[in-house]
């Protein structure tokens, strides 16, 4: 067990989810958008089952020698991992029925159920039914021990309680009906009348039609029930043997893995809870009580009927135009670094160093890691334009990012086919570097131009997603991104070092660790020493003791942490110089931010990485300094506007409360509207920089 103050990153991770739920129930927010941070939830929470759930019910099943091994009680944080789930989904219904439900209706959108339906309701519900379902269903009698149908993983299956007609003495007999929503939409439009919106679920149009099913029965009751399976491929980190083949055939188990959750009606009587448990080999770890629908993470597809006021006000991408409307993009590019922030920036002079090198004669090279893309990609494309037009494409595909597996082999096939140089995944590491080379050849040699960015190259996630990235032909940038690329197609260790980038595998923790060293070092010569970091995740034990060290030497450390956070704030000589808060609104805040006080010469990083063991230890990432004076301005003023938010922010502390970040100031300040429109501003005047208090 740790010795200082240290949340279990699993507890961690259900508080921050938790903050999406707030969004849900949050009546400031417009009530679709409620709806899709329902969707986000319910999401997230079958992938936490599916992955971190998963591994504890591993470690349950290791003897206790073992455990002991590890620096927590795995039976002690699953029954804490129960308990707040339970809790949550109680919440969870709560919002749902009694103040989305009832708001919906005074918009004059009414989800009906199946007894709320009137006789030309029935009527469609009946033949859509014949017409649309009838195929799709699979009604299978259940026998214990002889009859156990598969449950397909994260599947909605309706249980049945029934009684034979005929039989003088009826006994209980239980069936299962597959909900066929992987094939037909969940929610379906009832016939509308006088400007009045009726939709029904796909689930209760299967309640209603039961009975057709099973003509020899009562029907007693039906309740619903979802099973999700371990979604880990667990593939050995051995250096031998072909990586990309051991993740193919894992893919294939995927879907049929042990038993992670399952979910059921909380209204289901317990005599049929036991029925299932014992037909399907469920032990008390994986029964989790919901509400009466499952897969909540439909309600992202829920009907608007094309009512705006129902949805966030719309903030259009703003044009780069320093770069999309250049005359010259490589000497724009030359003659200064350019910083690009989106979803508030477009994402389209991103896509244009990518479609201009491929058209370009000069261009000779062009190089990409590739760890997450969107299905159809412009970047993509541009690079297998740029191998007809007789330039090397090199593309590092990372096939161990999680759920993008298997689209990322479909995409390594598609680049090899059009003549891409393809490197593909390290064993025992990750590659998850944001990062783009090019090579071009101009007067007085060759000059290579980087794309640096804190997200994905993925057009779609690039409208949501909060990040930032820099466009250089900064030598001690481009020089060093080149080593990297490398060290990528050479599957070796280079030796060699490197003085302006922190690389993983290389110097990126002792990096990290000798800037805060310097800011204690500078506490304790009574010095000004302070830090601002912004990240997704904070897990790394040694670095959060080190931010201990720091706070207890007199360092002013200030965080913002989107997710995990398992270092604990405030706590009397240990972390009081510490304050955490997190932001979750409409876009997901995924922008890495590191900026040291070093004594007035700040240092300001960007980074692909987080503060977690797996990023710190086992991945290639790559945290790369902002030398250009205006771009370094411009961080700071986004930095100090998330530091003043008092609407999203939510406090970080030992409690996991999620208690809103209030202050004193009576403008209310909300960070993402802020700094969009800050940028809007910035682009058409030079405006005065906020700056960091001195």
């Amino acid at each position: 067990m740790t010795s200082f103050p240290y949340i279990h990153r699993d507890i961690s991770w259900l508080s921050f989810n938790y903050r999406v739920l707030q969004e849900a129930k949050d009546v400031s927010v417009p009530l679709i958008e409620r709806l899709k941070f329902l969707a986000i939830y319910s999401n997230n929470l079958d992938e936490f089952f599916r992955v971190r759930v998963a591994n504890h019910r591993n470690l349950l099943r290791v003897n206790k020698k073992t455990q002991k091994k590890l620096d927590f009680d795995p039976k002690k944080i699953m029954k804490e991992i129960l308990k707040i789930v339970n809790e949550q989904q109680e919440e969870f219904s709560r919002i749902f029925e009694d103040e989305i439900t009832p708001e919906l209706r005074r918009h004059n959108i009414h989800l009906l159920r199946r007894l709320d339906l009137n006789e030309e309701e029935r009527d469609f519900v009946e033949n859509y039914f014949f017409d649309n379902l009838l195929p799709f269903v699979q009604p299978v009698l259940l026998v214990k021990k002889k009859i156990r149908p598969f449950l397909n993983n994260a599947a909605l299956y309706l249980t049945v309680w029934l009684k034979e007609k005929d039989d003088p003495q009826p006994k209980d007999r239980y069936a299962i009906i597959k909900i066929p929503s992987d094939h037909l939409p969940r929610f379906v439009n009832l016939p509308n009348k006088n400007g009045q919106h009726h939709i029904i679920m796909l689930d209760d149009i299967v309640r209603h039609s039961v009975k057709w099913l099973f003509p020899g029965y009562n029907i007693i009751d039906t309740f619903s029930i979802k099973l999700t399976r371990d979604a880990e491929l667990y593939i050995d980190d051995e250096f031998s043997g072909d990586l990309i083949e051991k993740i193919k055939k894992s893919l294939g188990k995927r879907n049929v893995g042990p038993a992670s959750r399952f979910v059921y009606d909380r209204t289901m009587p317990g005599e049929l809870l036991q029925f299932l448990k014992d037909s399907f080999d469920l032990g008390k770890y994986d029964l989790f009580p919901e509400g009466r629908n499952h897969n909540n993470f439909d309600f992202f597809k829920f009907p608007d009927f094309g009512y705006q006021h129902l949805k966030n006000n719309p903030l259009p991408p703003l044009p780069y135009l320093p770069l999309e409307e250049a005359e010259n993009f490589w000497a724009s590019i030359r003659e200064k670094d350019h910083l690009v922030h989106v979803p508030y920036h477009s994402y389209e002079s991103v896509v244009l160093f990518f479609e201009k090198a491929a058209r370009d004669p000069k261009v000779t090279h062009i190089k990409i890691v590739q760890y997450r893309v969107a299905k159809q990609s412009r970047i993509m494309a541009a690079l297998m334009d740029a191998v007809k037009a007789g330039k090397q494409v090199s593309v590092f595909i990372e096939v161990k990012a999680r759920f993008d597996e298997e689209a990322n082999l479909v995409w390594g096939e598609r680049l090899e086919a059009a003549g891409v140089n393809v490197n593909y995944s390290f064993p025992g590491v990750k590659v998850h570097s944001k990062l783009a080379l090019i090579r071009r050849e101009e007067e007085g040699g060759a000059k290579l131009y980087a794309y640096l960015s804190t997200g994905n190259f993925h057009e779609v996630t690039a409208k949501i997603y909060s990040d930032l990235g820099i466009f250089t032909a900064d030598e001690r940038l481009t020089k060093e991104s080149a080593r990297v690329f490398s060290f990528l197609e050479t599957v070796k260790m280079p030796q060699q070092s490197f003085e302006h980038l922190l690389v993983g595998q290389f110097n990126l923790r002792d990096g990290l660790e000798e800037c805060i060293d310097k800011e204690i070092s500078n506490a304790k010569k009574g010095k000004k020493a302070a830090c601002i970091l912004k990240m997704n995740s904070l897990q790394d034990q040694r670095m959060i003791q080190k931010l201990y060290e720091a706070s207890q030497a007199g360092v002013k450390i200030q965080l913002i942490v989107r997710g995990i956070c398992s270092l604990v704030p405030g706590i009397k000589g240990v972390s009081e110089n510490i304050e955490v808060i997190s932001i979750v609104d409409r876009f997901l805040e995924h922008a890495r931010i590191f900026l040291f006080h070093n004594e007035g010469h700040e240092t300001i990083y960007l980074s692909s990485a987080d503060w977690m063991v797996r990023n710190l230890s086992y991945r290639i990432e790559t945290i790369f300094p902002i030398y250009d004076k205006e771009i370094r301005q411009t961080i700071k003023d986004i930095l100090r506007i998330q530091l003043e938010d008092n609407v999203k922010a939510r406090i970080i502390d030992k409690h996991n409360q999620n208690n809103y970040k209030k202050d004193n100031i009576d403008l209310a300040v909300r960070s993402q509207i802020e700094t969009y429109y800050y940028i809007k501003r910035k682009q058409e005047v030079d405006i005065e920089p906020i700056g960091l208090e001195e």
